[in-house]
């Protein structure tokens, strides 16, 4: 009798914990539900990203996969191949412009609770049942999950593929090694890769576990069933490179943008330093509850969490359950996996959530060695006393909810109202072959309509590599382009963009205010203004005969080109110029600004004499000395605005020469501001050099 009392208990405990998760997820649902629609009088995402999965579902759903407008070219700029391809059925059922969050948010919040569930089995062999139900409870009331739910992002449904292969891959190590859970296994590990790139992570955990723990059989048919499912697991995200490799030529996707490797301004000990700033923010703001973090996070969180590790590992140990300990550290520790990005501060810290499970499980350990601990010295016994310190670390997080819900319900608002308005406002205004310049892609592209450019390079393949250059590389690009590629419009962020002089007259702005999810508080829609372009390339001070070579500066391909040193050369320092030269011609350039040094080869004329013509911005008295091997030219700069230095280069026997231009103006830490400014060298048989500011 009393064993089946005993199996009854279990029975209702199990049954409970499901009814208690989905009866919280159906709640915070509607909580999000009801806000949303009161801030913004429509269902709606709280990220402009969301869109860009609305337009590539769209894309998968009218035949154009991969192409973010019909007849444009092959792009990627999807965090998610998976998100897209699940969201596309429901486009193509009629559920079009913001209706598409209804299943969005569907699956998504549908994920949380399966991911409350996991999370509860993962941690119930290293606690008790009491350990598993405070996990659960961490997971739903985590204040970055509820968020990241309701942005209509593929964040949660990412997260709990995470912890389910992390579940089953435990579960095999602890010999659990059916056929069926073999073909789970392989299964989410292929779904977790397709889902974001992050999830090629726990692919391979899933292999290891593969290979390691095997199903029982003879030698040769345990070798076949240790590398068959191995390999199987990579099959989809094999398949998926191939194809982006024939459509693109690359296997990099236009997202490894943010990747601190793909900025120009990083190597070696920059890069380091790069790298060590983002992980002193994650231990010392974020997982201290400050600053970007605050909204989620409880205050002082850092310490907190890293004795949960060790109280993870602890019970790993004694329970003997090693892989499950290091499976779940794997996920806590993918969380460093956005220290390598340029930032991983944007959207409400949305690249960390996914592995938030991890952490939450170490929380609910340390719950559990604190209770039993407590236990051994209290009245309440080891259980209660869990209990007690589960449920005030829950109450930490929940405190925030409120918080979390207004956030949500504000940033829905100003998407819609800033994004979502410009995209309602491009479809009704502006001509059906437009072509609009956006910085944010999402809403603008899906609500519109109209072919879109994306000057940060992520829905139109080819921009980034410009954009993480600045300014001033975008302007020269545009100026080599195609004039039928460039946009017709721009909706921009003007202080974003950096280059008024593309902006013709204001059509509509579009402002909101109280919205911090937002990039800015106006954006504005302008014709673009193509005008200038090509204004810059000659000097004003001088004729110009049969040109022989030119470097233009800030032009990647003709830097690349003339070996042009960047030198130290850091992000934020290009500039771009327009306005009236010193004898009245309207132009425009783009250059690198704060130059001490710079180093480059050019072509000359063999055994002629040539000069040099820069245009530079440099301080007033300033001495600019250009080189040439052993020869040396100087020249005094005699005003402070834009002017054009000449200098001397003797006959040379090479047909390429090294050139070095140096300057005595104040060093980058003097307060007095750049030292000087180049913009490019053209070369011509008229015996000259021109550097062209």
């Amino acid at each position: 009798m009393a064993i089946e009392v005993r199996s009854d208990r279990v029975t209702k405990a199990r049954l409970m914990l499901p009814l208690v998760v989905g009866a919280v997820v159906v709640a915070m649902l509607v909580k999000v539900v009801s806000g949303v629609w009161g801030a913004a009088g429509r269902v709606a995402p709280a990220l402009d990203d969301a869109y860009i999965h609305f337009q590539y579902a769209r894309a998968f759903a009218e035949g154009h996969p991969f192409r973010y407008q019909a007849g444009e070219p092959i792009s990627t700029g999807a965090t998610s191949l998976l998100w897209p391809l699940v969201l596309a059925p429901f486009h193509a059922l009629g559920l079009r412009g913001t209706l598409l969050t209804i299943p969005a948010w569907g699956l998504a919040f549908a994920s949380w609770g399966a991911l409350a569930y996991d999370a509860a089995r993962l941690a119930r062999p290293l606690t008790s049942r009491v350990g598993a139900a405070t996990t659960a409870l961490l997971v739903l009331f985590f204040g970055g999950h509820l968020w990241c739910a309701a942005s209509g992002m593929e964040v949660i449904p990412f997260a709990w593929l995470c912890a389910r292969t992390v579940r089953v891959a435990s579960e095999r190590a602890e010999g659990h090694t059916g056929g069926r859970q073999t073909l789970e296994l392989v299964f989410l590990a292929n779904l977790v890769a397709l889902a974001r790139p992050e999830g090629a992570i726990f692919t391979l955990a899933a292999a290891a576990a593969l290979l390691v723990w095997a199903d029982s059989g003879g030698a040769r048919s345990a070798a076949v069933a240790r590398l068959a499912p191995a390999l199987a697991t990579l099959a989809a995200p094999a398949l998926a490179l191939l194809v982006l490799f024939r459509a693109t030529g690359t296997v990099a996707s236009n997202t490894t943008a943010k990747l601190v490797f793909s900025s120009p301004y990083l190597h070696g000990a920059t890069l380091r330093h790069a790298i060590g700033e983002n992980l002193k923010i994650f231990f010392g703001t974020l997982l201290e509850g400050e600053t970007w973090a605050q909204e989620f996070v409880p205050a002082g969180g850092a310490f907190v969490a890293l004795v949960g590790t060790g109280a993870l590992v602890h019970l790993a140990v004694r329970r003997h359950l090693i892989a499950r300990g290091g499976f779940i550290l794997l996920l806590a520790a993918a969380m460093l996996v956005p220290c390598f990005y340029t930032t991983f501060l944007w959207n409400r810290l949305r690249y960390l959530w996914p592995f938030a499970t991890g952490w939450l499980i170490a929380l609910a350990c340390l719950a559990h060695v604190a209770g039993t601990w407590l236990g051994r010295f209290g009245g309440l016994g080891a259980r209660a006393s869990e209990a007690l310190v589960g449920g005030a670390l829950i109450g930490l997080f929940a405190a925030k909810l409120p918080w979390v819900l207004d956030d949500i319900a504000t940033s829905a608002r100003g998407i819609d109202q800033q994004q979502g308005a410009a995209g309602r406002w491009a479809k009704a205004e502006l001509p059906p072959g437009a072509r609009i310049g956006v910085n944010d892609a999402g809403a603008i592209a899906y609500l519109s309509e109209r072919k879109t450019f994306d000057v940060v390079g992520l829905t139109t393949s080819g921009e980034s590599r410009y954009w993480l250059a600045g300014p001033a590389s975008r302007f020269e690009h545009y100026e080599k382009m195609p004039p039928d590629r460039l946009p017709t419009h721009f909706i921009v962020y003007p202080e974003w963009f950096a280059l008024d002089a593309l902006l013709g007259p204001r059509l509509r702005d579009f402002t909101v205010l109280g919205a911090t999810i937002l990039g800015g508080r106006t954006k504005r829609a302008a014709p673009a203004d193509w005008s200038l372009l090509q204004s810059g390339e000659l000097p004003w001070s001088t004729e110009v005969g049969a040109v022989v070579d030119t470097l233009d500066v800030a032009d990647l391909e003709s830097e690349a080109g003339h070996r042009y040193e960047l030198l130290g050369a850091r992000e934020g320092e290009q500039v771009f110029r327009a306005g009236l030269s010193p004898v009245g011609q309207r132009i425009a350039d783009g250059g690198r600004g704060s130059r001490q040094r710079e180093r480059f080869v050019v072509g000359l004329a063999p055994g002629l004499a040539h000069r040099v013509i820069a245009r530079v911005e440099a301080p007033l008295g300033a001495t600019l000395r250009l080189s040439v091997g052993a020869h040396a030219s100087e020249h005094v700069v005699r005003e402070s605005a834009w002017t054009e230095c000449a200098f001397t280069v003797p006959p040379q026997p090479a047909r390429s020469v090294a050139i070095e231009m140096a300057s005595d103006a104040p060093q980058r830490s003097s307060t007095t501001g750049s030292p000087w400014a180049s913009s490019g060298y053209l070369v011509n048989s008229a015996s000259k050099v021109e550097l062209v500011w």
